[in-house]
């Protein structure tokens, strides 16, 4: 055993001591973050304007703090951008984490000096619960990968701007630094595929013993390995016992991930966000991910029909039940408040408490009264697949809207990795799983409103090229799973294999 595996293992036996003993105290640790929050948030700008020295329970704080997302919250990002202090949290925030929204543009989250040790402690935390649970440490002596954004930071109203993964990549511990793929220099490449070459280069030849990331990204770095080396990613780096990945539900890659490796390997599934890190993987038998419950953010849910309510139900850790779709709400030390992420999370268990990450906010189909979640779309590909050698490489869905009475259908575009042999009967098989998933599509087929699903299939590296038309190719950029509309879709039809010549 080399020197950072033999002091890593005490380290983790500790600190997952720690977290088996805060599954205890979770929900009072949820209050006493509340109370920590408004003791801060009193004396901010947003404090002031919401009145949060005469709040003093959850009720009121429900009352004076309604639900905001983004947009709501920019006239007081833009005074910070102004140099202003004290606006929604003590003094300035020491970074902006920069990320794309959906309907907002660019958005600029803080991260403050109290929230940073959230987003670097929760991912230290993963891997040493995985080290304490299997006894595994030997991946802390190899080179180990995080891909990840750009490092370089610009500076937005005198303050370090840049994605979270590449403010992150600056708080790398200086233990780890020496294991650390790609150089900082290829880090900072942005063009995505000259960058995915360079750090082929760096690593193809080294002992690389954990691989991080968003899964197609991974899929694209093990795909050019292949190409390189003629060998599966398992084959080429023998002691690859770790694969950590975050921002997409793994499950609809997994089974391509894991063809590449070509081999059994152990998985780590992370929920960060540029808001926090919300929960993670804390057992290899446990489903679920475990809510981070002690780590300055206060969590509200609010069942997921209600999220556009007017008044919606508002529940902290304490209410919530096991199988319910609720949107997840925060306050954080941050100084986001009541803020809507636009993630929505079923408990999988309360006792610890364990999600599961079942879609977005805005990412489901309705156009039909339906409300068809990413859940539901995911569930029922997996169940279409299962037992018959057919892997998907990536899907998206969307409604089509017939003028036609009865005309009007699901569209989902499909890449294949490995197409079915009956492409009939799989989208057959993949409607009649969504109508048991979702009684609200099950009725408007059965009544004629709508026609069964169709399948516009992708072809190879059509969402590839398709991203990358849009600038969005690599780093944290993903594909919807899911539009209300037909945006993505008639875009995506240019890269149909019906227009291959």
């Amino acid at each position: 055993m080399k020197i950072k595996s033999f002091f890593a293992k005490p380290f983790a036996s500790y600190v997952y001591k720690g977290i088996r003993k805060g599954m205890q105290t979770a929900v009072s640790d949820q209050e006493n973050i509340f109370k920590n929050l408004l003791k801060t948030g009193k004396s901010t700008e947003f404090g002031s304007e919401s009145h949060l020295n005469e709040v003093n329970t959850y009720e009121e704080f429900k009352e004076a703090v309604p639900i905001r997302d983004y947009e709501d919250f920019k006239p007081w990002i833009e005074r910070i951008k102004l140099g202003k202090h004290n606006i929604l949290w003590r003094g300035l925030p020491i970074y902006f984490a920069k990320t794309s929204g959906t309907t907002s543009g660019t958005k600029y989250i803080p991260i403050t000096k109290d929230s940073i040790h959230n987003h670097i402690n929760t991912a230290r935390n993963a891997l040493l619960c995985y080290m304490a649970e299997t006894g595994n440490a030997r991946f802390a002596d190899g080179k180990m990968i995080f891909l990840s954004g750009s490092p370089v930071l610009e500076r937005i109203g005198g303050i370090p701007t840049g994605r979270l993964s590449g403010i992150v990549n600056h708080h790398v511990p200086k233990y780890l630094r020496t294991n650390q793929l790609p150089s900082y220099e290829t880090n900072c490449i942005e063009d995505w595929e000259t960058k995915l070459n360079k750090i082929v280069d760096e690593t193809i030849n080294k002992d690389m013993t954990l691989i991080s990331g968003i899964p197609p990204w991974m899929q694209m770095y093990f795909d050019e390995l292949i190409k390189r080396s003629g060998k599966k990613v398992g084959e080429l780096f023998p002691n690859f016992s770790v694969m950590v990945q975050g921002g997409v539900n793994f499950e609809p890659y997994k089974a391509k991930l894991l063809e590449s490796i070509g081999r059994k390997i152990d998985t780590i599934e992370l929920f960060p966000a540029s808001e926090g890190f919300f929960a993670f993987q804390d057992s290899q038998e446990a489903e679920g991910l475990l809510l981070n419950t002690n780590s300055g953010i206060f969590f509200e849910f609010v069942p997921a029909a209600e999220i556009f309510n007017e008044h919606p139900t508002r529940l902290s850790l304490k209410d919530v039940k096991v199988g319910e779709n609720y949107a997840l709400i925060i306050s954080s030390n941050a100084g986001l408040w009541s803020y809507n992420i636009g993630d929505t999370v079923k408990f999988v268990s309360t006792n610890p408490y364990r999600l599961i990450v079942t879609g977005r906010t805005k990412h489901f189909i309705s156009a039909f009264g339906e409300h068809v979640i990413g859940e539901e779309v995911e569930a029922s590909m997996l169940k279409a697949s299962e037992g018959k050698n057919v892997q998907i490489t990536e899907f998206t869905v969307a409604p089509y809207i017939s003028s036609d009475k009865g005309k009007s259908y699901h569209e989902w575009f499909i890449e294949f990795e490995n197409e079915p042999e009956d492409i009939v009967a799989f989208a057959k098989e993949l409607d009649n799983n969504l109508r048991i998933k979702n009684t609200y599509y099950e009725d408007l087929i059965g009544g004629n409103i709508l026609l069964p699903l169709k399948i516009t299939q992708i072809r190879k590296n059509g969402f590839i090229d398709y991203m990358k038309s849009i600038g969005k190719l690599g780093g944290q950029n993903k594909v919807p799973r899911l539009s209300n509309d037909r945006k993505i879709a008639d875009e995506l039809k240019k890269f149909a294999k019906s227009n291959e010549s």
